[in-house]
């Protein structure tokens, strides 16, 4: 009897170590995938990546809430960021319209198809084939995660933020230490405009 309860203890021990296993493997994550754009890489006449993550990110955001600006605006973005676990942009600009093939693209854009995505926005416009698509993503009510793809005909932009990110702090500092001016209504009703 000690023998079966013991093989019955381990087979149960076993069985929840890998149920959390494949749970955590299937867990929704808010970092896209950017391995296939080496091929986009290649044709475009530039391209910028920035990974700003790990001990980079950490440092980012020890400087920014340590300087002594005159209007704190540094110490707030600082704070805007202090949760965030990465931020990747790519940007791929050609020399010719069309030079890429959107199917590439639009790899990235299936990825927003995924379940815990929600479509924010989007922008189609026939000027230099334009499209913009911006997607967030929640952990209950906290925002986990933004991703933006825009592109152009002579050009591809791919932006993805992770990690609980306060879009009111943004937009306070809309207009400030090259952040966009950004009108954003928040719960209250009330407009928050970048100064």
């Amino acid at each position: 009897m000690k023998l079966l309860i013991k093989h019955s203890i381990k087979i149960f021990m076993l069985s929840t170590f890998l149920l959390t296993a494949i749970t955590a493997a299937n867990a929704q994550t808010a970092r896209l995938q950017f391995d296939n754009l080496k091929v986009i890489g290649d044709k475009a006449r530039d391209v910028v990546e920035v990974n700003v993550d790990g001990n980079i990110l950490k440092l980012a955001k020890r400087v920014l809430v340590k300087i002594n600006d005159k209007d704190g605006n540094a110490k707030k973005v600082g704070e805007a960021i202090k949760d965030l676990e990465g931020i990747y942009v790519r940007v791929f600009r050609f020399e010719n319209a069309n030079e890429y093939d959107m199917a590439d693209v639009d790899s990235i854009r299936s990825q927003l198809k995924n379940p815990g995505w929600e479509k924010l926005a989007n922008v189609r416009s026939k000027k230099n084939n334009q499209k913009i698509d911006v997607y967030t993503m929640f952990s209950g009510d906290v925002m986990s995660g933004v991703a933006v793809v825009i592109s152009e005909d002579k050009s591809i932009a791919l932006v993805n933020v992770i990690g609980p990110i306060d879009i009111e702090l943004l937009a306070e500092l809309g207009g400030k230490l090259n952040i966009p001016d950004m009108d954003i209504i928040v719960g209250d009703g009330k407009k928050k405009e970048g100064n």
